[in-house]
Protein backbone atom coordinates (compact mmCIF):
# COMPACT_ATOMS: atom_id res chain seq x y z
CA UNK A 1 0.00 0.00 0.00
CA UNK A 2 1.18 3.52 -0.75
CA UNK A 3 2.71 5.51 2.10
CA UNK A 4 2.26 9.26 2.34
CA UNK A 5 4.48 11.94 3.85
CA UNK A 6 2.35 14.88 5.01
CA UNK A 7 3.58 18.46 5.30
CA UNK A 8 1.16 20.74 7.15
CA UNK A 9 0.70 24.50 6.63
CA UNK A 10 -1.49 26.76 8.74
CA UNK A 11 -2.09 28.91 5.66
CA UNK A 12 -0.94 28.68 2.06
CA UNK A 13 -1.81 30.21 -1.28
CA UNK A 14 -2.69 26.92 -2.99
CA UNK A 15 -1.77 23.38 -2.01
CA UNK A 16 -1.67 22.45 -5.70
CA UNK A 17 0.71 25.30 -6.49
CA UNK A 18 3.00 24.20 -3.66
CA UNK A 19 2.88 20.60 -4.87
CA UNK A 20 3.71 21.74 -8.41
CA UNK A 21 6.72 23.62 -7.07
CA UNK A 22 7.87 20.60 -5.08
CA UNK A 23 7.32 18.29 -8.06
CA UNK A 24 9.60 20.45 -10.19
CA UNK A 25 12.23 20.13 -7.45
CA UNK A 26 11.95 16.34 -7.50
CA UNK A 27 9.68 15.69 -4.50
CA UNK A 28 9.03 11.95 -4.13
CA UNK A 29 5.93 9.88 -4.76
CA UNK A 30 3.55 10.15 -1.81
CA UNK A 31 4.28 13.77 -0.90
CA UNK A 32 1.18 15.40 0.63
CA UNK A 33 0.56 19.10 1.24
CA UNK A 34 -2.17 19.81 3.83
CA UNK A 35 -3.30 23.33 4.75
CA UNK A 36 -5.78 24.71 7.27
CA UNK A 37 -6.73 27.42 4.77
CA UNK A 38 -5.89 28.53 1.25
CA UNK A 39 -5.72 32.16 0.25
CA UNK A 40 -5.69 31.38 -3.49
CA UNK A 41 -7.39 27.99 -3.75
CA UNK A 42 -8.13 26.77 -7.27
CA UNK A 43 -10.85 24.57 -8.73
CA UNK A 44 -11.41 23.15 -12.19
CA UNK A 45 -11.73 25.36 -15.28
CA UNK A 46 -10.07 28.39 -13.61
CA UNK A 47 -12.68 28.50 -10.82
CA UNK A 48 -11.58 29.63 -7.37
CA UNK A 49 -12.06 27.29 -4.39
CA UNK A 50 -13.57 28.71 -1.19
CA UNK A 51 -10.98 27.81 1.45
CA UNK A 52 -11.61 29.13 5.00
CA UNK A 53 -10.31 27.28 8.08
CA UNK A 54 -12.49 24.34 9.06
CA UNK A 55 -12.45 22.35 5.81
CA UNK A 56 -9.96 19.85 4.39
CA UNK A 57 -7.54 21.07 1.72
CA UNK A 58 -4.78 18.78 0.58
CA UNK A 59 -2.78 17.84 -2.48
CA UNK A 60 -1.19 14.46 -3.14
CA UNK A 61 1.80 14.07 -5.46
CA UNK A 62 2.08 10.70 -7.21
CA UNK A 63 4.77 9.40 -9.55
CA UNK A 64 3.21 6.26 -11.01
CA UNK A 65 5.54 5.76 -13.96
CA UNK A 66 2.52 5.58 -16.27
CA UNK A 67 1.78 7.84 -19.27
CA UNK A 68 -0.12 11.07 -18.61
CA UNK A 69 -3.09 9.67 -20.56
CA UNK A 70 -3.42 6.88 -18.00
CA UNK A 71 -2.83 9.19 -15.06
CA UNK A 72 -5.98 11.10 -16.03
CA UNK A 73 -7.84 8.05 -14.70
CA UNK A 74 -6.71 9.08 -11.21
CA UNK A 75 -9.53 11.62 -11.23
CA UNK A 76 -12.00 8.72 -10.93
CA UNK A 77 -9.75 6.84 -8.50
CA UNK A 78 -9.70 9.90 -6.24
CA UNK A 79 -13.44 10.48 -6.52
CA UNK A 80 -14.05 6.96 -5.20
CA UNK A 81 -11.68 7.57 -2.29
CA UNK A 82 -13.40 10.85 -1.41
CA UNK A 83 -16.85 9.23 -1.62
CA UNK A 84 -15.68 6.44 0.70
CA UNK A 85 -14.38 9.06 3.13
CA UNK A 86 -17.61 11.04 3.10
CA UNK A 87 -19.68 7.94 3.77
CA UNK A 88 -17.34 6.88 6.58
CA UNK A 89 -17.96 10.23 8.30
CA UNK A 90 -21.73 10.46 7.77
CA UNK A 91 -24.64 8.51 9.29
CA UNK A 92 -25.00 5.15 7.54
CA UNK A 93 -28.28 6.07 5.86
CA UNK A 94 -26.61 8.85 3.83
CA UNK A 95 -24.68 8.02 0.67
CA UNK A 96 -22.35 9.99 -1.57
CA UNK A 97 -23.01 10.29 -5.30
CA UNK A 98 -20.43 10.94 -8.00
CA UNK A 99 -20.91 13.45 -10.81
CA UNK A 100 -18.73 13.39 -13.90
CA UNK A 101 -15.91 14.05 -14.05
CA UNK A 102 -14.94 14.25 -10.38
CA UNK A 103 -17.49 15.96 -8.12
CA UNK A 104 -18.80 14.30 -4.97
CA UNK A 105 -22.39 15.11 -3.95
CA UNK A 106 -24.55 14.45 -0.90
CA UNK A 107 -28.30 14.89 -1.31
CA UNK A 108 -27.66 16.93 -4.45
CA UNK A 109 -25.17 19.31 -2.84
CA UNK A 110 -21.50 19.40 -3.79
CA UNK A 111 -19.42 18.41 -0.79
CA UNK A 112 -16.02 17.96 -2.42
CA UNK A 113 -14.07 18.73 -5.55
CA UNK A 114 -10.91 17.41 -7.18
CA UNK A 115 -8.31 19.17 -9.32
CA UNK A 116 -5.93 16.93 -11.27
CA UNK A 117 -2.80 18.40 -12.86
CA UNK A 118 0.32 16.95 -14.47
CA UNK A 119 3.88 18.24 -13.97
CA UNK A 120 6.12 16.17 -16.25
CA UNK A 121 6.03 12.67 -14.69
CA UNK A 122 4.23 13.78 -11.51
CA UNK A 123 0.46 13.74 -11.07
CA UNK A 124 -0.84 16.43 -8.72
CA UNK A 125 -4.20 15.62 -7.07
CA UNK A 126 -5.86 18.49 -5.23
CA UNK A 127 -8.81 17.68 -2.97
CA UNK A 128 -11.16 20.03 -1.16
CA UNK A 129 -13.71 18.57 1.26
CA UNK A 130 -16.32 20.76 2.97
CA UNK A 131 -16.30 19.76 6.62
CA UNK A 132 -17.67 22.85 8.40
CA UNK A 133 -18.19 25.45 5.68
CA UNK A 134 -19.71 25.65 2.20
CA UNK A 135 -19.73 28.65 -0.13
CA UNK A 136 -22.99 30.46 -0.83
CA UNK A 137 -24.30 32.30 -3.91
CA UNK A 138 -23.01 29.74 -6.38
CA UNK A 139 -24.55 28.42 -9.58
CA UNK A 140 -24.84 25.07 -7.81
CA UNK A 141 -25.74 23.93 -4.29
CA UNK A 142 -22.87 23.21 -1.90
CA UNK A 143 -23.04 21.34 1.39
CA UNK A 144 -20.90 20.12 4.30
CA UNK A 145 -20.33 17.05 6.43
CA UNK A 146 -21.75 18.69 9.55
CA UNK A 147 -24.92 19.70 7.70
CA UNK A 148 -25.70 15.99 7.38
CA UNK A 149 -24.71 14.95 10.88
CA UNK A 150 -21.08 14.15 10.09
CA UNK A 151 -18.13 14.59 12.39
CA UNK A 152 -16.17 17.84 12.23
CA UNK A 153 -12.56 16.65 12.63
CA UNK A 154 -10.46 17.73 9.66
CA UNK A 155 -7.54 15.54 10.72
CA UNK A 156 -9.77 12.45 10.92
CA UNK A 157 -11.11 13.21 7.45
CA UNK A 158 -7.55 13.57 6.14
CA UNK A 159 -6.39 10.28 7.63
CA UNK A 160 -9.39 8.34 6.33
CA UNK A 161 -9.05 9.93 2.90
CA UNK A 162 -5.38 9.03 2.55
CA UNK A 163 -6.12 5.46 3.62
CA UNK A 164 -8.93 5.10 1.07
CA UNK A 165 -6.87 6.77 -1.64
CA UNK A 166 -4.00 4.35 -1.07
CA UNK A 167 -6.36 1.39 -1.42
CA UNK A 168 -7.94 2.65 -4.63
CA UNK A 169 -4.59 3.62 -6.16
CA UNK A 170 -3.28 0.13 -5.38
CA UNK A 171 -6.31 -1.42 -7.09
CA UNK A 172 -5.84 0.82 -10.12
CA UNK A 173 -2.11 0.07 -10.35
CA UNK A 174 -2.71 -3.67 -10.08
CA UNK A 175 -5.85 -4.11 -12.21
CA UNK A 176 -6.10 -0.99 -14.35
CA UNK A 177 -9.11 1.22 -14.97
CA UNK A 178 -11.91 -1.40 -15.45
CA UNK A 179 -12.64 -2.04 -11.73
CA UNK A 180 -12.44 1.70 -11.01
CA UNK A 181 -14.84 2.42 -13.86
CA UNK A 182 -17.25 -0.24 -12.59
CA UNK A 183 -17.25 1.16 -9.04
CA UNK A 184 -17.63 4.74 -10.29
CA UNK A 185 -20.63 3.82 -12.46
CA UNK A 186 -22.28 2.18 -9.45
CA UNK A 187 -22.22 5.52 -7.62
CA UNK A 188 -23.35 7.93 -10.33
CA UNK A 189 -26.61 8.68 -12.13
CA UNK A 190 -28.30 5.66 -13.71
CA UNK A 191 -27.80 4.74 -17.34
CA UNK A 192 -30.44 6.56 -19.38
CA UNK A 193 -30.68 9.55 -17.04
CA UNK A 194 -31.35 12.83 -18.86
CA UNK A 195 -28.30 15.08 -18.59
CA UNK A 196 -26.93 18.26 -20.11
CA UNK A 197 -23.26 18.57 -21.06
CA UNK A 198 -21.42 21.80 -21.81
CA UNK A 199 -18.22 21.06 -23.68
CA UNK A 200 -16.08 22.97 -26.14
CA UNK A 201 -18.45 25.93 -26.12
CA UNK A 202 -21.41 23.75 -27.08
CA UNK A 203 -24.33 22.43 -25.05
CA UNK A 204 -25.73 18.94 -25.55
CA UNK A 205 -28.76 17.24 -24.02
CA UNK A 206 -29.19 13.51 -24.05
CA UNK A 207 -29.26 10.26 -22.13
CA UNK A 208 -26.31 9.20 -20.00
CA UNK A 209 -24.76 6.13 -21.63
CA UNK A 210 -21.90 5.45 -19.22
CA UNK A 211 -18.15 5.91 -19.37
CA UNK A 212 -15.87 4.97 -22.22
CA UNK A 213 -12.82 2.84 -21.51
CA UNK A 214 -10.73 5.98 -20.91
CA UNK A 215 -13.26 7.75 -18.67
CA UNK A 216 -14.87 9.93 -21.33
CA UNK A 217 -18.58 10.59 -20.74
CA UNK A 218 -20.88 8.84 -23.21
CA UNK A 219 -24.02 10.75 -24.16
CA UNK A 220 -26.78 9.53 -26.48
CA UNK A 221 -28.29 12.49 -28.33
CA UNK A 222 -31.05 11.58 -30.75
CA UNK A 223 -29.46 8.57 -32.36
CA UNK A 224 -25.88 9.80 -32.05
CA UNK A 225 -23.48 8.77 -29.30
CA UNK A 226 -21.10 11.54 -28.27
CA UNK A 227 -17.87 11.30 -26.31
CA UNK A 228 -17.34 14.17 -23.89
CA UNK A 229 -13.74 14.36 -22.70
CA UNK A 230 -13.90 17.68 -20.82
CA UNK A 231 -16.66 19.97 -19.66
CA UNK A 232 -19.47 20.29 -17.15
CA UNK A 233 -22.58 18.14 -16.81
CA UNK A 234 -25.86 18.47 -14.93
CA UNK A 235 -29.00 16.40 -14.56
CA UNK A 236 -31.89 17.81 -16.58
Amino acid sequence: MHRFRVTHHASIGSTNDEARRLAAEGAPHGTVIHADEQTAGRGRLTHTWYSPPGNLYLTVLLRTGLPASRCAELSFVTALAVADTVEALLPKRIHAMLKWPNDVLVNGGKIAGILLEQVEDATIIGIGLNVLHAPANLAYTATTLVAHGGIASVDSARDILLDRLARHVDLWMEQGFPPIREQWLARTYPIGAAIRANAGGQAFKGAFAGLDSDGALLLDTGGERRRIVAGEVSVV
